[in-house]
């Protein structure tokens, strides 16, 4: 098993940032991905990052609306695995729950996840 636990939601106005952290422990992957979705209010939820890695290397993924304005990385401890979300020019449209998952198939980032955190909110005001 495999724990999530996200934190750094918040409010923001427009144009701010903010940075979300995603704590994993339990079972731990030699290889994986961890991404980030997002679910507003009326819509289905929707993938916004990840980030993988395998004996080979590892890469990085976002949705269109977020390029160059958000950064998804890892930072491996010796137990706990931290994936972070750093968001920049923060939209209103960027509004909603963000909820941090795990799988163990660096090739099915977009989808794959066996793992899902309890989610953080996060709120752009204009």
């Amino acid at each position: 098993q495999v724990q999530l636990v996200e934190s750094g939601g918040g409010l923001v106005q427009a144009g701010g940032s903010l940075r979300l952290s995603c704590a994993a422990s339990g079972r731990t992957f030699s290889s994986g991905t961890m991404g980030w979705f997002r679910q507003a209010p009326g819509k289905e939820r929707e993938f916004v990052a990840a980030i993988t890695w395998s004996w080979n290397g590892g890469s990085t993924y976002y949705v269109d609306s977020v390029k160059g304005r958000f950064t998804i990385s890892r930072d491996n401890a010796k137990n706990t695995v931290t994936v972070y979300l750093q968001m920049n020019s923060l939209k209103p449209e960027d509004t909603a729950v963000y909820y941090c998952a795990a799988g163990a198939n660096p090739r099915t980032w977009s989808t794959g996840y066996n793992y899902w955190g309890q989610g953080t909110q996060v709120t752009v005001s204009s």
